[in-house]
């Protein structure tokens, strides 16, 4: 195991490890930490009682952040004609069609975020082995493929976060910067937290959100009382 550096054993000494604590008193300890010298993303993360496996309970989705996300994110749009200028003037930096969609099978990935319309999907399918494994797969789920793409391209600019299962049933969820205020970043929070509930299969039974924790970049986790959100279900 590698060894850990003085922030962190630093930030260690500020709490109980085994305590699980309000949200609020989670994010006013981070926000107490020893602080390093970037601006670091502090991050929710979940351990849901979902099969990841089974295909009826696969949770995913986007939800725009409240307070923003505090990043700066460049968006790239396929889509042709009224849709394309549209997507210019709510500030998309790449709009393109054939043109952008080749230049990202050449390897170009310059973006944060893609969106297309449905019509230029059958265009940007063929792309998915590119797109897929880093997550920027247009997807109507999370609000990338859609007709309204300047309402998506305003989104993305404001802070709009996606959320995917992974095989061992976690999710991972940015929801602001350090420098964010402790009650900007707790609005975020419960923002991503009720889209998670909201995400919740029909089939799934038992315990939903088993557990959540609070983290930045560099700091270790705090753990989140997740009956403060939801109950146990039979």
């Amino acid at each position: 195991m590698s060894k850990k550096s003085k922030l962190y054993l630093a930030r260690l000494t500020k709490y109980d490890r085994q305590a699980d604590y309000a949200l609020a008193d989670a994010l006013d300890i981070l926000k107490s930490m020893p602080k390093p010298k970037f601006d670091e993303t502090v991050e929710l993360a979940f351990k849901l009682g979902i099969d990841p496996r089974q295909s009826d309970q696969n949770v995913r989705g986007a939800l725009p952040l409240p307070k923003g996300s505090g990043k700066q994110v460049t968006v790239a749009v396929v889509a042709s004609e009224g849709a394309a200028d549209e997507a210019k003037a709510a500030g998309a930096e790449h709009v393109g069609f054939e043109d952008l969609v080749e230049k990202i099978k050449g390897g170009w990935l310059g973006f944060d975020t893609l969106i297309a319309t449905p019509a230029a999907m059958q265009k940007v399918r063929p792309l998915g082995r590119v797109l897929g494994p880093r997550g920027l797969m247009p997807n109507p789920k999370t609000g990338t493929v859609t007709d309204q793409v300047g309402k998506a391209v305003n989104e993305a600019k404001a802070g709009r976060v996606e959320f995917k299962i992974d095989k061992g049933a976690c999710i991972h969820v940015p929801v602001g910067k350090m420098s964010f205020s402790a009650e900007d970043l707790n609005q975020n929070c419960l923002a991503v937290i009720n889209a998670l509930l909201r995400a919740r299969p029909a089939v799934a039974k038992g315990t939903y959100m088993c557990s959540c924790t609070v983290s930045s970049t560099m700091s270790p986790g705090i753990k989140i009382d997740s009956k403060e959100f939801v109950k146990v279900t039979s």
